[in-house]
């Protein structure tokens, strides 16, 4: 599904250049669940950008699917990001403003899905996350695990074929965060690649394959199961 070759992104000011990633060359499979993780500074955000189309390689290739996509525009990305990639965060990111229906519904607004549909398909999708009774709510009166909720909802509603989760367990308590990666598990299991960022080792077990880095390079891409397509 998506493969990086001699993958590196540098950062320049006036008066310094640091090097985020060197040389990165990872090919991560359809229905893959797929962990990075590595010491904080160590190039694991930076990555999750680039494979999210949210920032652009300095040098190498990067293929979403057999398109290769390190020199869109951001123009290009932003729509190869709004059908085919969805993101959880760390902070949630959910907009105070809207309520917990007008958050899920954002994306689909986005694709310009028919009212009737969208509103059909947010029902649906709040129901699933048993979240449906607070459709009326705004973020601020939510926990933090059901916050947590209404961001996956988000990230999943219009079938994208990758999510991408930046510390999704790390604002979140040991019962909510477990609840977090049961439901991201289910939904690799259903057919979703899963790309995580985490510090957490028994976050990472949920995972097929553990990627880590250090320094911006990879050192290891382990296998923790053998894992068939």
């Amino acid at each position: 599904m998506l493969k990086i070759k001699e993958l590196t992104k540098l950062y320049t000011t006036d008066e310094v250049e640091t090097t985020a990633l060197r040389n990165i060359t990872i090919e991560i499979r359809d229905g893959e669940f797929v962990a990075i993780m590595g010491p904080s500074g160590c190039g694991k955000s930076t990555l999750l950008n680039i494979l999210g189309l949210l920032d652009s390689p300095t040098a190498g290739e990067y293929y979403f699917g057999k398109e290769e996509v390190s020199g869109f525009s951001e123009r290009q990305r932003a729509q190869l990001r709004k059908g085919a990639i969805g993101f959880v965060f760390q902070s949630f990111n959910l907009i105070d403003e809207l309520t917990v229906f007008e958050n899920v519904e954002l994306p689909l607004l986005y694709l310009k899905v028919p009212a009737s549909e969208r509103q059909q398909k947010v029902k649906e999708m709040l129901e699933r996350m048993n979240i449906r009774h607070r459709r009326n709510h705004f973020p601020q009166q939510l926990s933090g695990g059901q916050q947590q909720r209404v961001a996956i909802a988000r990230a999943i509603i219009a079938n994208p074929r990758l999510i991408l989760a930046d510390e999704p367990t790390g604002n979140l308590d040991s019962t909510n965060g477990e609840e977090v990666m049961k439901l991201l598990a289910r939904l690799n299991e259903q057919g979703t690649t899963i790309i995580m960022v985490t510090h957490s080792p028994y976050d990472a077990n949920y995972a097929h394959r553990i990627i880590n880095l250090f320094d911006g390079k990879v050192v290891t891409g382990n296998s923790k199961e053998q894992f068939h397509v």
